[in-house]
C-alpha cells in the first residue's frame, strides 16, 4: 500500500464552522467516537448537510476526512493549485495509496491516534464552485466505465490523540476477505 516513501502525516486542519475549506493547524486532536475536536463534522451522528436533511439519526461514518497529497500533484498538471485543507480535508497524508486500502483498515496516526476508514469521500459540486473544472478531476470513469471517487477517504475515530504534521502513519489491515471501499 506504501509508494515507497515513508507514510506520514503532511497536514491537519479543522474548522468550527461550516465551510468548505479548512484552515490548517499545528495540530488536531481525534476524540474516540466522535471526530476532530472543535470541527464542525466532530459526532456520533451525521454532521454533514446533505446527510442531516435525509436523517439527523444516522451514525457519523465520516468524522475524519482524508486526503493523499499526490492528489494536489496530480490536479496540478490540469492546472489547478491545491493547498492541503482547501477540499475540506482534515488530515493530508504522503505515502500512502488511501483510496486501494480495503473497508476496516486501522491507521494509526502518531503515537495514539488511531482512525478506521469507513469509505470514500462522495465528492460534490462545490469543489466546482471552489475552482471551476476540479470536480471533472477527482471524480472519473475507469476504462470499463466504472466511477472513480478520489477526493479521499473518510473514517471514525478508533482512538483519541493528537496529530501533527511529519507524524508517522501505521496501516493494519483488516481480515481478508478485503472489501473496497465505497462512498459513505
Amino acid at each position: 500500500m506504501n509508494t515507497g516513501t515513508a507514510a506520514q502525516v503532511a497536514s491537519v486542519s479543522s474548522n468550527g464552522v461550516y465551510s468548505f475549506t479548512k484552515p490548517t493547524r499545528e495540530s488536531i486532536t481525534l476524540l474516540e467516537g466522535l471526530g476532530v475536536e472543535g470541527d464542525v463534522h466532530a459526532g456520533v451522528t451525521v454532521k454533514h448537510r446533505s446527510r442531516v436533511a435525509q436523517d439527523p439519526t444516522q451514525p457519523n461514518l465520516r468524522q475524519v476526512h482524508l486526503i493523499h497529497r499526490e492528489l494536489f500533484e496530480e490536479v496540478a498538471e490540469a492546472g489547478h493549485e491545491l493547498e492541503p485543507g482547501q477540499l475540506g480535508e482534515n488530515v493530508t497524508t504522503e505515502g500512502i495509496d488511501l483510496l486501494g486500502l480495503p473497508t476496516g483498515t486501522l491507521l494509526r496516526l502518531g503515537a495514539d491516534a488511531v482512525v478506521e476508514v469507513t469509505g470514500l469521500r462522495n465528492p460534490c459540486l462545490q469543489i466546482d464552485a471552489f475552482q471551476h473544472g476540479l470536480l471533472k478531476l477527482v471524480v472519473s470513469r475507469d476504462d470499463e466505465g466504472n466511477l472513480l471517487r478520489k477526493a479521499g477517504i473518510m473514517g471514525v475515530v478508533h482512538r483519541g490523540g493528537t496529530i501533527r504534521p511529519g507524524d508517522s502513519i501505521e496501516i493494519t489491515l483488516p481480515p481478508e476477505p478485503h472489501t473496497p471501499l465505497e462512498r459513505v
